[in-house]
């Protein structure tokens, strides 16, 4: 068992080609190394940041732990906020992120191995 405490792991930068409208981080906390299963992070989005629209090859749980952010599918378009649980299933387009006056934080679990593919929105 390891207890970790998310306050006491560093932030990394994620900014990648899958990010857009300014910075995000990310706290791992649950690593491949760590877990036969599932890998388990805390994204960090700035006001206004978020991704672009992708796929995981696995489903996706995301935990709203800070703020307001925005879930959206080829379809349809929802606010979130803290206590929020979003399930994303495996290969379902959708991209999420901060609202444009809120910074915005979740815990993302997808499971070990788990692929992301990105498109241009």
């Amino acid at each position: 068992m390891k207890v970790v405490k998310p306050s006491e792991v560093p932030a990394e930068s994620a900014n990648s080609p899958l990010f857009t409208g300014g910075p995000v981080t990310r706290q791992p906390i649950v690593t491949p190394e760590m877990s036969n299963n599932f890998n388990l992070g805390v994204v960090n989005f700035a006001p206004g940041a978020r991704n672009k629209m992708h796929t995981h090859s696995s489903d996706q749980v995301l935990f709203v732990t800070e703020g307001h952010g925005i879930i959206a599918t080829e379809t349809e378009q929802q606010v979130i906020g803290v206590g929020d649980i979003v399930h994303i299933p495996a290969e379902e387009k959708h991209w999420h992120g901060a609202t444009q006056h809120s910074s915005f934080s979740h815990i993302a679990l997808t499971a070990k191995g788990s692929t992301t593919k990105q498109f241009e929105d």
